[in-house]
């Protein structure tokens, strides 16, 4: 993509007032899970939607903050019915933006096939967008393994569990093309596990161990301590 094609997403007066308006071909979309009508990771989301983009337009401060400001409100009237949902973002193509809460679903299948093939999807997305809302994540011997370079802006959930890891002391190895070697069994790894916005950190059921239930609990505290406040 030529970074100078790209413009940036302006919100329209129309969004800002809260009047009608007809969504057009959604460009971005994001999945956040909720707690207790909260979110709990409000601002690394906040963070990783303004890293996001269109094919041709940059996410501009106005439109974080414009979500900043319509996150509370949005929590505020739409999630008394799913306390424990998801908020959806949707932003089109030409800026435009709206938010809804729907119900959580967990995932029917958490076999490691299935979720390389959500993050392959996710990683698509990325070559979009920018950010990809979900990434696999291996264990092995004692070190954490994800694609990608250290440079690269995180989703939510995926920058809360690389902060984890350090804080623990886990290394961290950044592999190229790793859901290629992952699935061409070209890799050795102990376990795997997802790291998503909407689903938090799932252990695959055939490949589980420590390490990923370690942050699966952790995450799962996360959301407890919203729900206690």
């Amino acid at each position: 993509m030529d970074e100078h094609s790209i413009k940036e997403v302006s919100v329209p007066d129309a969004d800002l007032n809260d009047g009608e308006f007809m969504l057009g071909q959604p460009a971005i979309v994001c999945r956040w899970r909720l707690s207790n009508k909260t979110l709990p990771l409000e601002n690394r989301h906040l963070r990783a939607l303004g890293a996001r983009h269109t094919r041709t337009r940059r996410v501009q401060k106005e439109l974080v903050a414009w979500a900043k400001q319509h996150i509370e409100w949005t929590l505020g009237d739409g999630a008394a019915a799913n306390p424990d949902g998801v908020l959806m973002m949707i932003v089109d193509t030409e800026g435009r933006a709206a938010m809804s809460v729907g119900p959580y679903e967990e995932l029917e299948d958490t076999r490691l096939a299935a979720l390389c093939a959500r993050a392959d999807l996710a990683r698509r997305e990325a070559e979009e967008v920018g950010v990809a809302p979900e990434a696999l994540w291996l264990a092995s011997e004692g070190t954490l393994i994800r694609e990608g370079a250290p440079g690269m802006v995180p989703a939510g959930a995926v920058s809360l569990v690389t902060d984890l890891a350090k804080t623990m002391g886990i290394h961290i190895k950044y592999v190229d093309d790793l859901l290629e070697k992952v699935q061409g069994r070209r890799i050795d790894f102990d376990e795997a596990f997802l790291v998503s916005d909407e689903h938090g950190v799932v252990p695959a059921s055939d490949f589980s161990g420590p390490e990923g239930r370690r942050f699966s609990e952790g995450y799962e505290r996360l959301l407890e301590r919203a729900k206690k406040k």
